[in-house]
């Protein structure tokens, strides 16, 4: 019998934008009831674009698949007790929400003894900050960029964010297993800029500032410290190769017919090609040897010899091309499932990218409509359908109606 991962695991989620939204995602991709709940109306997020020509955020559905939904007049005593009690009954809470009044540790542990709260803050001491807030703080909008590019250039990728709602999930789960043999429960906080800063001193540029003393410098698409960079074939096709492991390195010179000429590089110049340092001190000249080859031949016949000699290499594509060309983000990959968004209509959608025995965890959904699953989870809690309806008809709660 296939039974999900985390078959039996609840969350509650109350979020916006993107670090908690994903993180209650993987959750829930991964088996576990993650039930989002939202102001009436939707909140701060709910419209974000990309949206469709009837003004459905793309956005907003992306992040909120597999989940459930209640809306609520958050700013109702009663809405708040009634999720309070939604939120001791699951025993797990993710939040971006400031943790203060009703959603404070303090109150919500005074309900449940055991329960298990992940908050995300801005910035260590609870002040406000964003994705491109930190990023801007954090260094690499100075080495992002043309070589030539004045000042600093952003990443569109909200990368702090996404790392941060993993490392929700993650906390998540090792406070549900330490609930499991201590019989505790947890009060966790993740600051975002602790997050960009974990993962810049991971990959060594703290160290480097710090130990060093030097400024890292803008190197465009040129792999820092190894060999990779990008080529234009002869119908003008970008790719993009890289020689990191000596044996992708030998695969791209013989691909490009390149080693007489990357040999002779080496020797004129006195370095070691074995070295990464040395092919990264030399990329220019390495460059034009290479692309020689390149230039000379389309993107079919570079495709067919790079994979032939597996060569590590990409193509540049737009998400546009990525959608209508590329077989990973189709039907053709086990990854995607076509599914009927309610009010957006039938588009492939991901399941989880983890995969058990070549399959994902578990089926993709679509994103909720907002409140779809207020009357029943209402009636879990005990309520009557004639005090749903009450709290329906003084604008407390919101029941979604069938489209």
């Amino acid at each position: 019998m296939n039974i999900p991962l985390l078959d039996g695991m609840r969350v509650i989620e109350g979020s916006a934008f993107v670090a908690a939204p994903s993180g209650g995602m993987t959750l829930a991709q991964l088996g576990a009831e993650v039930i989002r709940f939202d102001n009436i109306g939707g909140g701060i997020d709910y419209k974000r674009w990309p949206l469709t020509e009837a003004g459905e955020s793309l956005y907003w559905t992306g992040l909120n698949k597999n989940k459930r939904s209640i809306a609520v007049n958050l700013r109702e005593p009663q809405a708040q007790e009634l999720l309070t009690e939604l939120i001791a009954d699951a025993g797990n809470f993710l939040t971006n929400f400031p943790a203060r009044g009703w959603m404070s540790w303090e109150t919500l542990q005074s309900r449940r003894a055991d329960l298990n709260m992940v908050a995300i803050t801005g910035n260590r001491d609870g002040t406000t900050a964003i994705d491109y807030t930190v990023n801007a703080a954090i260094g690499f909008p100075f080495v992002t960029g043309p070589v030539d590019a004045q000042g600093p250039v952003n990443n569109v990728l909200a990368a702090w964010d996404l790392i941060c709602g993993q490392t929700a999930a993650l906390a998540m789960l090792a406070a549900d297993r330490h609930r499991l043999r201590a019989g505790v429960g947890s009060n966790m906080s993740i600051a975002l800029f602790d997050v960009a800063l974990a993962a810049t001193a991971a990959l060594g540029h703290i160290a480097e500032a710090e130990v060093l003393g030097t400024e890292r410098q803008r190197f465009g698409n040129d792999l820092y410290g190894a060999y990779g960079t990008t080529f234009t074939t002869s119908d003008d096709v970008w790719i993009y190769a890289a020689g990191i492991s000596p044996r992708q390195w030998r695969s791209l010179l013989e691909a490009t017919d390149a080693a007489e000429a990357v040999e002779a590089i080496e020797s004129q110049l006195g370095l070691d090609f074995a070295d990464e340092g040395d092919r990264f001190g030399a990329r220019e000249d390495v460059t034009t040897a290479i692309q020689r080859w390149v230039g000379a031949h389309t993107i079919t016949e570079v495709g067919a010899r790079f994979d032939e000699l597996g060569v590590c290499w990409g193509r540049y594509q737009s998400f546009l091309e990525l959608v209508n060309t590329d077989p990973r983000c189709s039907l053709h990959s086990e990854l995607f499932r076509a599914v009927h968004q309610p009010d957006v209509g039938t588009y492939i959608t991901p399941g989880s990218p983890i995969a058990l025995g070549g399959l994902i965890p578990v089926e993709p959904a679509p994103a909720p409509r907002l409140g779809a699953d207020t009357e029943p989870l209402l009636a879990e809690l005990g309520l009557t359908a004639a005090e749903i309806g009450d709290l329906v008809d003084r604008g407390i709660v919101l029941v979604a109606t069938p489209r």
